[in-house]
């Protein structure tokens, strides 16, 4: 069978990879892909908002299952756009997708459901949202309503940091704001948290924990993710159930009710206080880079999966997992997430040679010329399962010092908790 697959970063490569495996599949295509796709799929030059393009491109190649990576076409109804023309494809549709496109969407939700979450407000002007942020007590967090590229979220010491935070939400600095949200400010532990479902049946699908901010000890700006590791060190057996139970499950029966079914993965992040979790946000698709952390781990066939996913028959497939450790670090062009140099060459990349249980995905890559460039702020994803946090790290350090690349940078420090 051929299959598409909708993206250009380390998750779509991860997933690319992944599918190659299965003997069912005689040919990957992906849109737009990047460096690592293309050496094992053929990347097509489609903008992916040209939802015509994709259409006509999939339908004439005769594509017999696609899949959405990245959470803005989601949001903009692909998966509801591809499925009237009778494509196969694998994501929620646009009315499931509000829990990441509106933050108060799934807020409201929330309440409705009774599912664990911070206390909030919503606002529709800046003249409320100051006269409600004047008199609140600090901290406090402040996140624009829509897609904002996990950059929307303002975490407020005082008052003058919610004028701010107001200011610019409302100016349209992530686009135009008819709302915003602003939160109480939880002190936990974050986690994340993965589950697969046709909209009947729920499977779990690991979990992680994520390091976003850019310098080492957790420090300095927020980032689409610096490294991760799985399994996350806070999960066990009751707070495993405390989340199937408080929020995924409520989640789903909730969209049900309001006519809504979903389809595909679902990212929850999570903020554990006391052993108890809280719901911070739900994404649509596989989290970045924990994808890229999660898949190595995988012991089914993905292809088997998402197939039993379109067809509603996720209650019979089972997913099974290597009982192993992962752990990703991510290389980054120098200045991200400030301002960084594109189409740097990546001279050494070829040389690198993997053993068994290494991975290494390509995220803001392009080849020209048989040569691969840089083309984005987080440009490579290295993976290593192992028995042992520790020594998956100190084989992606090899991996890397073998690359030598001088434009870039890393974090010397992921899995910190629960390696040193």
């Amino acid at each position: 069978m051929k299959v598409g697959i909708i993206g250009s970063g380390g998750r779509e490569h991860a997933i690319c990879f992944a599918l190659n495996k299965s003997e069912k599949i005689k040919q990957i295509y992906c849109f737009p892909g990047n460096a690592g796709t293309s050496k094992i799929a053929e990347n097509i030059s489609i903008d992916i908002e040209d939802f015509n393009r994709l259409k006509n491109f999939i339908i004439s190649n005769k594509i017999d299952l696609v899949i959405v990576g990245p959470e803005k076409p989601l949001v903009n109804g692909i998966v509801d756009f591809l499925e009237e023309h009778n494509i196969n494809v694998f994501g929620p549709n646009k009315s499931a997708s509000q829990l990441e496109g509106s933050k108060i969407f799934t807020k409201n939700l929330c309440e409705k459901y009774q599912i664990p979450t911070a206390k909030f407000g919503i606002f529709k002007d800046t003249k409320g949202a100051l006269h409600f942020t004047n008199k609140a007590n600090y901290p406090l967090v402040i996140k624009a309503d829509g897609l904002a590229s996990g950059k929307g979220v303002y975490i407020c010491e005082n008052k003058n940091d919610s004028k701010i935070a107001i200011k610019e939400i409302f100016n349209g600095k992530f686009g135009i704001a008819h709302n915003l949200l602003v939160e109480e400010f939880l002190v936990g532990e974050e986690m994340s948290y993965f589950i697969i479902t046709d909209g009947k049946t729920i499977k779990k699908f690991g979990t992680a924990q994520d390091h976003k901010r850019v310098l080492e000890g957790d420090l300095g700006k927020n980032t689409g993710g610096m490294g991760a590791y799985s399994p996350s060190r806070l999960i066990n057996d009751e707070l495993d159930e405390k989340i199937i139970t408080r929020i995924v499950e409520p989640t789903i029966r909730g969209l049900k009710e309001l006519g809504i079914k979903y389809k595909g993965f679902l990212y929850v992040g999570l903020m554990i206080i006391k052993g108890d979790p809280y719901l911070i946000e739900y994404n649509v698709r596989m989290g970045d880079p924990e994808c890229q952390t999660i898949l190595p781990k995988l012991d089914s066939s993905l292809l088997n999966i998402f197939l039993a996913c379109c067809e509603g028959k996720l209650d019979q497939c089972t997913i099974k997992w290597l009982d192993k450790k992962s752990l990703c670090i991510v290389v980054c062009s120098k200045g991200y997430p400030n301002t960084f140099k594109k189409k740097l060459l990546i001279e050494n990349i070829e040389d690198i040679k993997l053993n068994a249980d290494e991975y290494l995905y390509h995220a803001g890559t392009t080849r020209i010329n048989n040569k691969v460039f840089s083309s984005g702020g987080r440009v490579l994803n290295f993976v290593c399962l192992s028995k042992d946090f520790l020594e998956a790290r100190k084989k992606i350090f090899n991996l890397i010092n073998k690359l030598s690349w001088n434009d870039g940078f890393y974090r010397k420090d992921i899995g910190y908790k629960v390696i040193d």
